[in-house]
């Protein structure tokens, strides 16, 4: 009776906690991105803190870190905003007489209304336009909506992560002392490793970007599109995303290009089209096998399956995971197999490491079952 009491609270519970995890997948979903910032931005309070505050006052050195973060979005979100409320203040100036212009077939909108018959569709089909334009109402407040729970997921994520880079080293040595020394050592050599996979990703991303929003600005600017500056700055910011974020990018930068003339949108959009190739096939695979030390090959595969399952956030989170995952693999084989290292396997530099001795050490023979 025992046996079944305790099989049937153990099924319980675990149909519990599925549950839980289904409904606070969202908030689960903030603490795992909270957690990412937190990890990249780590290293950089710690320097903060080391060489401007003699090694005291954490609180100070991580609020100095996340007011410089803070200023820079708010700079990026301006540079994003004032030139699009400028451009949308003298377009909406300019409609009355554009939209005159299409009734009558002139201009560059009506000559293409007028070559493709669609104003004719238009005048046709007045009701039916009317009445999927009163039956907007409702999207446009799930947009609201969307808005809304977005600007909250951001401000959850920033509080999150601030008080992840504040309250990390107290949370990880009171982990690290639930187990023996020598076992909270190789825990702590380990996360240090997988905290590096985190920032060697992140560098890794932003110099991709950083090629990708030059190459595209250098572009435009033959070209002669207007704001070629916040066109490659959104490809750029664009491309943070894996795979996809090209893509994103080049579909804004070339409809920027065909406003601006045909010969303009072709040239962008064959650049966009070589360029796609590039950084998918060779620049994130080389990039990131020296910043993550992963494989190419598992640079790919990773990014693919984590698509699949999770959209945008897995793209966002499938290489530093694999990285991860990589160097606990490899830290639990190193222990399996011989004596532990100084520090974790990483990369394919790696070395053997059965019957290996750490610097200035007496070899010493190791069973062939291993360490306990």
């Amino acid at each position: 009776m025992r046996t079944i009491l305790a099989t049937i609270g153990f099924l319980l519970a675990t149909a519990l906690l599925i549950y839980i995890l289904v409904v606070s997948r969202r908030v689960i979903t903030w603490i795992v991105v909270g957690a990412f910032f937190a990890v990249a931005l780590y290293p950089l309070v710690g320097l903060v803190q080391r060489r401007l505050l003699g090694g005291k006052r954490r609180a100070l050195a991580t609020l100095i870190v996340f007011l410089v973060v803070f200023i820079a979005l708010a700079a990026l979100v301006t540079a994003f905003a004032v030139p699009l409320t400028q451009e949308g203040t003298k377009l909406a100036g300019q409609l009355p007489g554009i939209i005159n212009d299409a009734r009558h077939g002139r201009g560059p909108i009506g000559g293409l209304l007028d070559r493709t018959h669609a104003l004719n569709w238009v005048q046709t089909h007045q009701a039916t336009i009317r009445k999927f334009a009163t039956g907007l109402t409702s999207p446009a407040v799930g947009v609201l909506s969307g808005v809304a729970t977005t600007i909250t997921g951001i401000v959850t994520i920033f509080v999150l992560a601030y008080l992840m880079v504040l309250e990390g080293p107290k949370v990880v040595d009171g982990f690290v002392h639930l187990f023996r020394p020598q076992t909270g050592e190789r825990i702590r050599r380990v996360g240090a490793d997988c905290a590096k996979s985190v920032t060697g990703y992140i560098s890794g991303n932003l110099l991709i970007s950083v090629i990708c929003g030059g190459l595209t600005y250098v572009v435009l600017l033959v070209m002669g599109v207007p704001f070629a500056g916040l066109v490659a700055l959104f490809v750029g910011i664009a491309d943070l995303v894996p795979l996809v974020g090209a893509t994103i990018g080049g579909v804004v930068a070339v409809i920027a290009g065909f406003v601006h003339s045909v010969p303009a949108g072709i040239v962008v959009l064959v650049f966009f089209v070589l360029y796609q190739q590039l950084e998918n096939h060779l620049l994130q695979p080389v990039i990131f096998a020296r910043t993550v030390k992963l494989n190419p090959l598992t640079v790919i595969v990773a990014i693919l399956i984590a698509v699949e399952l999770a959209g945008i956030l897995g793209a966002l989170l499938a290489i530093p995971v694999a990285s991860i995952i990589q160097v606990i693999a490899r830290d639990v084989w190193d222990n399996r197999r011989g004596r532990p290292k100084e520090e974790p396997t990483v990369g394919e530099e790696r070395a053997p490491v059965d019957g290996a001795a750490p610097r200035g050490s007496t070899p010493v023979t190791v069973p062939e079952h291993g360490l306990p």
